[in-house]
């Protein structure tokens, strides 16, 4: 029996691509100004990334130059967005679940709390944190282990939800704690999960 879930929020409780291209626009045209002039594919695959990671890391991976890594932090880490967002349809078989939760999400600290409320998620969580890369070296496998040390929970009594095998999956695996990976489009079908689904009707039965 689970007493906690422990979730991410981007691309796990509402889909990004909703908001992208008005919450990024800036950034957008910052990235289609200097990487886009020189490969306009690269600067497509870099702001469809952003729909998905970090800045800091898509920014590394493709290569942007310090002064676009600069201006595109400048932008985001004291933006707040401030337009109606909508969960997943999904989410509501989270919402209704008589257990703990608590939300782990990557990015700025400001902005991640602004879709939190625009959402209007927060009375859903216990707590919610922001592993905020201009802040710490802090990663989500630091704060899932801040969770159970806090809340008494053992490693047997979380399940930890998200959409990314490569991050909050991934650090999930590495400490031992059950994993439930969000993939409705079928997007990872050989990644390292303990529990998989299209929809999240199996978490009943999985926490029970």
């Amino acid at each position: 029996m689970k007493r906690a879930l422990i979730l991410d929020l981007d691309n796990t409780i509402y889909p990004v691509s909703s908001v992208a291209d008005d919450m990024f626009a800036h950034l957008f045209e910052l990235i289609d100004k200097e990487l886009g002039k020189k490969d306009h594919q690269a600067a497509a695959m870099a702001k469809h990334e952003l729909t998905r990671r970090p800045f800091q890391f898509v920014a590394d991976e493709h290569g942007f130059s310090d002064e676009l890594k600069r201006k595109g932090i400048e932008v985001l880490q004291n933006y707040e967005y401030d337009k109606p967002m909508q969960c997943y349809p999904e989410f509501e078989e989270i919402r209704k679940l008589d257990i703990d939760k608590f939300l782990v999400t990557t990015g700025f600290t400001k902005l991640q709390f602004s879709k939190v409320k625009m959402l209007q998620i927060e009375g859903d969580f216990k707590k919610a944190y922001v592993v905020d890369p201009q802040q710490s070296n802090e990663n989500k496998g630091d704060v899932f282990t801040k969770i159970m040390a806090e809340n008494g929970y053992s490693i047997a009594d979380v399940l930890v939800i998200g959409d990314d095998p490569e991050s909050e999956i991934k650090f999930a695996l590495q400490l031992g704690i059950d994993t439930f990976l969000f993939d409705p489009e079928n997007k990872y079908p050989h990644a390292n999960v303990t529990y998989r689904g299209k929809d999240y009707k199996a978490i009943a039965g999985i926490i029970e």
